[in-house]
């Protein structure tokens, strides 16, 4: 039987020997006792001296079950509104919001401040719900792009820092071994390895081996919004494992391709991307259903 139905049949003083013990040995059964002694406060007599839980209950059991007492039905019934109350804030006081999105996904999360969370592909994010007026903090695994309302301290906890704003708009890429965070308004303050960092509007810091390195962006936001991917003297090789990953493809390639890509491609139409990636290199490519062919030759 579970904690509630207990709960419900010790107010109804309906609980066998054996679940009388179980209920006795839960955590909170010391608080359901005081709540069924304030209960006993509504029986009119602002001056009567409550009786202990263990009277009530023998009294409870040895009145006749034709008469109705009117008072222990009032008492009960408020009882059951204070429990019921105390379990739903209990159970409020645990309620995790969580999100998590598939290749080639993204999702807009509209936080409890009106604050939104462009989520990225293969990210994960969670925050505490109903602490979120006291407590803006989340939890990042992937990706995401932050567009803060003003107020309070807003944390970005991820596996590798803590990202901290009072209202402005970043991007954080926290996966693998990778950890870049870019500030596009106001100002952002990263701390990892007890070391703080501050980065102001157009400025980012790329963590590596454990050392923060600052540079410039120039975009006003990052690409992946736009639906592109972009890279930046990137081996040719992490290019084609971006493609495959935002077309859900397989590519088959000449493995002693030694070359490096700086450029773009978009992620709503292969046959455009295929061509961004393969013509500044001369290459020729074959689409057959969900599997690309790269070769130094003609088709």
């Amino acid at each position: 039987m579970d904690k509630e139905q207990l709960v419900i049949k010790w107010l109804n003083n309906d609980l066998t020997e054996g679940e009388l013990k179980a209920f006795n040995a839960l955590e909170d059964a010391d608080l359901y006792k005081e709540i069924i002694e304030e209960a006993q406060r509504f029986n009119g007599n602002m001056h009567a001296k409550v009786e202990s839980f263990d009277v009530l209950d023998e009294k409870l059991v040895s009145k006749s079950n034709n008469s109705i007492n009117w008072v222990k039905v009032v008492s009960s019934i408020a009882a059951i509104f204070i429990v019921g109350f105390a379990l739903f804030t209990l159970v409020k006081k645990d309620s995790i919001s969580s999100f998590k999105t598939d290749l080639a996904q993204n999702e807009v999360i509209t936080l409890p401040d009106n604050s939104t969370v462009n989520l990225n592909e293969l990210s994960e994010l969670q925050y505490n719900n109903s602490k979120w007026d006291t407590n803006r903090s989340l939890d990042l695994n992937g990706e995401a792009f932050f567009d803060v309302e003003k107020g309070k301290r807003f944390d970005v906890n991820t596996p590798f820092g803590t990202v901290s704003v009072l209202g402005t708009e970043f991007n954080v890429l926290s996966r693998d071994s990778i950890f870049k965070v870019s500030c596009y308004e106001g100002l952002v303050k990263v701390t990892f390895d007890d070391e703080n960092i501050k980065l102001p509007a157009g400025t980012e810091l790329i963590l590596s081996s454990g050392k923060g390195s600052k540079s410039k962006i120039t975009i006003a936001e990052p690409h992946w919004l736009k639906n592109m991917s972009v890279f930046e003297n990137a081996l040719f090789e992490d290019v084609i494992i971006e493609l495959e990953k935002q077309y859900n493809i397989e590519v088959q390639h000449p493995s002693d391709l030694n070359i490096k890509f700086t450029g773009a491609f978009e992620h709503n139409n292969l046959e455009n991307a295929l061509k961004s990636i393969s013509k500044p290199f001369n290459l020729t490519y074959r689409i057959n259903t969900n599997k690309v062919i790269i070769t130094n030759g003609e088709n």
